[in-house]
């Protein structure tokens, strides 16, 4: 066995080890007692794969570190624990597809068997990841209930929003600074262009999410009005659901039976299993989806505006390119979070073009400044 292979087996192991931990953090998060006895038992799967490559490094003697999540993993956990899993599961969901995918090719019988878990594993979370509903009775152990009610990536959502508000503002700050050399009219500038910025963001969120609210509340009428005048039709809907997942047509009639015997749930069961709806989310609030935006974009906009608050001329100019490459790396950082790139790649392209967008507005700004001069 060469080094590559044992630095292959090592950083197999860690993957696992990174999942393990972040599955026992979604359990421990996770409100729903059925999903969170899943995600123990994936965690238990990823626990089974990390002892199956300690076990082929102890017979290469060499040399296993302690056990430690990496960076990338605690992150996340302390997202999850912070905001809930559905903030990071889409996130985990997309990472844990690349995960089985890294197994391809390598010649090791323990890889073939962890890539087949590895894949079931990221089709339950694709399912677990789609909607923040409940699961209804039989389908529980397959994870078969949960389907689109909201869904989306509210980590990309929020690191893309940082980066919208920081580029397009640094990029207006150099434009008008290149143009002119009063602090004022870079500050009207980068003020106004924040409150345009945030306050158009935050419309467009709330008009996507009470537009989908709305939507979603005449999908769930019309489905109330159809099982009081067809109950056997939508019987037969659900089953025919049920069947198309995989369960026998018997015991997916059964099922449907007995879930439209329960006249209290049947059309919250109805919703989510046919519309792909969560009465209780709806898509989610709409003025929280508002204030989000809104709160995002401003705070990427301030590293490229808060120099011309304190200081004036080239000062402030360098100050704020030089706050906004921190900044932009920063946000690089977190986009490994979904990609499992490099943080120095991808912090470093995040400045690149960043900083090539300002370059350029400088130049239009100066160009713009003196033909007006």
């Amino acid at each position: 066995m060469s080094n590559a292979d044992i630095e292959r087996y090592l950083n197999n192991r860690q993957k696992e080890i990174d999942g393990a931990a972040l599955y026992l953090a979604l359990a421990e998060s996770e409100k729903q007692p059925q999903l969170a006895e899943v995600y123990r038992r994936l965690a238990a799967s990823e626990e089974k794969h990390a002892k199956g490559w300690e076990k082929k490094l102890e017979k290469l003697n060499a040399q296993v570190p302690p056990r430690k999540p990496s960076w990338r993993a605690q992150t996340m956990i302390w997202l999850a624990k912070r905001f809930g899993p559905q903030f990071v599961l889409p996130t985990i969901t997309s990472n844990e597809k690349m995960d089985s995918n890294a197994y391809d090719g390598q010649p090791e019988s323990e890889a073939k068997e962890f890539a087949r878990d590895e894949k079931s594993h990221a089709r339950m979370l694709s399912m677990a990841s789609s909607a923040s509903g409940g699961l209804p009775g039989g389908s529980v152990a397959q994870m078969e209930g949960r389907h689109r009610g909201g869904g989306g990536n509210a980590l990309r959502a929020a690191v893309l929003g940082a980066n919208d508000g920081l580029v397009s503002i640094l990029s207006l700050v150099m434009g008008v600074a290149g143009a002119t050399n009063e602090n004022s009219a870079v500050l009207i500038a980068a003020l106004a262009g924040l409150l345009a910025g945030a306050g158009s963001m935050a419309l467009g969120e709330w008009l996507s999410v009470q537009s989908s609210r709305e939507l979603y509340e005449n999908q769930i009428k019309i489905e109330a009005e159809e099982i009081a005048e067809s109950p056997e039709e939508e019987q037969e809907e659900l089953s025919l659901i049920y069947q198309s997942k995989g369960l026998p047509a018997d015991r997916a009639r059964e099922l449907a039976a007995h879930m439209m015997a329960d006249k209290d749930s049947i059309l919250d069961t109805l919703a989510r299993e046919e519309l792909g709806i969560d009465p209780e989310e709806l898509g989610g609030s709409a003025y929280e989806a508002a204030f989000t935006s809104f709160f995002l974009f401003a705070v990427g906009a301030i590293f490229p505006i808060f120099p011309f608050l304190l200081w004036t001329g080239s000062t402030a100019i360098y100050l704020s390119l030089a706050i906004s490459g921190v900044g932009l790396f920063i946000i690089g950082a977190a986009i490994t979070l979904m990609t499992g790139r490099s943080i120095l790649f991808s912090g470093t392209r995040q400045v690149v073009v960043g900083l090539i967008a300002a370059a350029l507005t400088f130049g239009i700004g100066k160009l713009i400044g003196v033909s007006l001069a």
